[in-house]
This record gives C-alpha cells, structure tokens and sequence, in this order.
C-alpha cells in the first residue's frame, strides 16, 4: 500500500513538472501594442470613459433579455405534461406563446427593431 502511494505521489509530481516546463517552453510573446492592451466589450478603458454609447444597442440588449427569460418560462412546461392533461397543457402554453408573441408585435409596432429609421 505504501508503494502504491508512492508510485502515485511521484507520477503525479513528475507530470506536474512536466506540464509546467511544456508551459514554460510554448509560451509566445507578443509586442503587439495592440494585443497586450485590454479589451472591453469593444471600448478602450483608457480613454474617456463618457464617450457616446448607441441606444439602439442597448434596446435591442434589454429586448434580448425579455424575450430570453419569458421563453426560459417555458421549460417547465415540459414537465406539466405529465402531470394534467391535454386541454390544460394546450391552453397554458397558447396563452403563454400568444402574450410573447403580443409583446413581440408591440416592439416591432414601435419601431424598436428597426436598426435605420
């Protein structure tokens, strides 16, 4: 049992030391300006931090999340199935989908998935 504890300890440092010298050897170095700076959701963090962010983005962002979350809420419809029967499971997901396709037509009604206007 002993050895058996030793032969593990040892292989496990020896490939330790073995993936750290693989690191060490592969790694490439860049003096790209470009590629060593920071990168921020398309943004220089070092520039001024008050520069113009286009509303359109932000709009179709939070109707992104409206839409995901309320088609999340559908999963557990999967679940109801066993549990009632045909007419109750058709007649929560049809008014479920009906009031997502409801908020879908009053955002295109008032234009905010039009990317030109």
């Amino acid at each position: 049992m002993k050895t058996l504890m030793l032969l593990l300890t040892l292989n496990i440092m020896v490939i330790m030391l073995m993936l750290t010298l693989l690191n060490i050897l592969s790694k490439k170095s860049f003096y790209d300006k470009e590629k060593n700076s920071p990168f921020e959701c398309g943004f220089d963090p070092k520039s001024n931090s008050r520069s113009p962010f286009s509303l359109q983005f932000f709009l179709i962002a939070i109707i992104f999340l409206v839409f995901d979350v309320e088609i999340i809420l559908l999963m557990p419809m999967v679940k109801i199935i066993e549990n009632s029967s045909i007419i109750q499971l058709i007649m929560s997901s049809n008014s479920f989908l009906m009031i997502l396709i409801l908020g879908f037509l009053h955002e295109w009604k008032q234009g905010a998935l039009k990317w030109l206007k």
